[in-house]
């Protein structure tokens, strides 16, 4: 029978290897965690805490929480790099809590050659608020959750793996086990949508207020 990790790509197997060898005090297994994942780790940090210095200090406390959970990875649950990402968003959105700030939404991927999304400094030439620009400012969570309920499932799904887990669309690709075009397809769609959604409801807002 054919189990969830053999659907895994080589660096997920990888990873769910060093995880467990990890949980097992393994330091060598833990610094090929690293290795495998640092990078991906700190762009998530980075899309949520601008502040580079800020972001590397928390990169180091996301892996000492990972040496310290390594043992409750559950293969069964997640794929590896999903696990560690959400570690990542999670230190990264309380350090702005911390500081009294909202978490910024956007997605950068300008190391990620599979992926067609603008860089951020790209998106700073068009001054009209974009679609992740929006999920910033959606800060009703009730109007945020009736325009995402307006999208398919698998829309739903993808950007919520592109937007809140910060994963690349290779990467949604891969745990969504979807051919890239069509992800990429399913997040430009949803992205046109939610955009349309939230700014009629901001002229909603906008009329009740005058």
């Amino acid at each position: 029978m054919t189990t969830l990790q053999d659907l895994w790509s080589e660096r997920s197997r990888a990873l769910a290897d060093a995880l467990a060898r990890s949980a097992l005090g393994d330091r060598t297994a833990f610094r090929r965690v690293y290795e495998l994942s640092s990078g991906h780790l700190f762009a998530v940090i980075l899309r949520i805490q601008r502040d580079r210095d800020l972001a590397e200090d928390l990169l180091q406390e996301v892996y000492v929480s990972v040496w310290k959970a390594a043992g409750g990875f559950d293969a069964r649950q997640a794929q590896p790099l999903t696990w560690l990402t959400h570690i990542a968003r999670n230190k990264a959105i309380d350090s702005l809590r911390r500081a009294k700030a909202q978490p910024r939404l956007e997605s950068v991927h300008a190391d990620d050659e599979d992926d067609d999304r603008p860089d951020a400094d790209q998106r700073l030439i068009d001054e009209a608020p974009g679609p992740a620009a929006l999920l910033e400012q959606a800060s009703d969570a009730r109007q945020l959750g009736h325009c995402m309920g307006t999208l398919s499932a698998a829309q739903r799904q993808s950007v919520a793996l592109a937007f809140f887990d910060g994963l690349s669309h290779a990467e949604v690709a891969e745990q969504l086990r979807q051919p890239l075009g069509t992800v990429k397809s399913w997040v430009r769609r949803a992205l046109m949508a939610l955009k349309s959604c939230l700014e009629r409801a901001a002229r909603r807002d906008a009329a009740l207020e005058n």
